[in-house]
């Protein structure tokens, strides 16, 4: 049983999903924050890798991107990064990064980079499963999982080939739109979720708009995990001591995902 697996495994615990930029606002304070993030409670790491163009992302995350980019953050030193986040913490590491900087890198040799730095999986947000039978061949002999994303738009033939495709979990987007700190969640979610709960049988995992425990309680009696990305990510502004918040912010969730009755 690989690392992803083994965290849904565990029965009634939903699993909690950290998204950091690697880089914003340092590579230091990335090194730092996600031994914090697993000390507190999470399960799982998305790990940002920063790109020019990050069409699904909102505007917190599109500026972090940046301010790593203007930094000098790149794929390369993303992989380095990973792999010294490797010696310090044990659960699952994914990388969250658009297609183009795997293109440039070549497939096989970034799938070989990410399973040498101890990355467990991959989500592509700009690569439909009917375009991404390369990559997806490759993981597949490198032991990464590629997790795929569903749309509440999503028509039953698309859920059905995810089903059929996306290794680890499926990534459901709460929302129509990007990723970014929402008031409220949206009235349709449960069906959504349930939609695909009918056809699919990895663990689904809902992101995009969770940005208070309130909330995540809210996701966690109908998921089987719950990403935050935004919030943490505005925490660690430049500037700013944000090992506290985080540490804070991060225990809230866990508290109210271990809180939250089956759904």
């Amino acid at each position: 049983m690989n690392r992803i697996a083994s965290i849904f495994s565990q029965p009634g615990h939903v699993a909690l999903m950290p998204y950091v930029t690697i880089g914003y606002p340092s590579i230091d304070a990335t090194l730092k924050v996600v031994p914090l993030l697993e000390s507190n409670g999470g399960d799982i790491v998305e790990l940002g890798i920063p790109f020019s163009d990050p069409l699904a992302d909102g505007a917190t995350i599109q500026k972090s991107s940046f301010h790593a980019l203007q930094k000098g953050v790149t794929l390369k030193l993303c992989l380095e990064v990973a792999k010294e986040l490797r010696q310090k913490v044990s659960i699952p590491l994914v990388f969250l990064t658009y297609f183009n900087p795997v293109f440039s890198y070549g497939l096989e040799e970034f799938c070989i980079a990410c399973a040498k730095s101890g990355i467990d999986g991959l989500i592509v947000p700009d690569l439909p499963p009917d375009e991404s039978s390369e990559l997806e061949s490759i993981t597949q002999k490198k032991g990464l999982d590629l997790i795929y994303l569903l749309a509440p738009t999503s028509t039953e033939e698309r859920i059905r080939l995810v089903a059929e495709r996306s290794r680890g979990f499926i990534y459901l987007v709460s929302v129509t739109g990007v990723t970014g700190v929402r008031e409220r969640l949206p009235a349709d979610l449960e069906t959504f979720v349930a939609r695909v709960r009918k056809i699919a049988t990895q663990p689904l995992c809902v992101g995009f708009g969770i940005s208070t425990p309130q909330q995540a309680r809210q996701v966690a009696r109908i998921a089987d995990g719950v990403i935050v990305g935004s919030r943490i990510v505005q925490l660690m502004e430049p500037g700013d001591n944000f090992m506290s918040p985080v540490s804070n912010f991060i225990k809230g969730l866990r508290s109210a995902l271990d809180e939250a009755p089956e759904g």
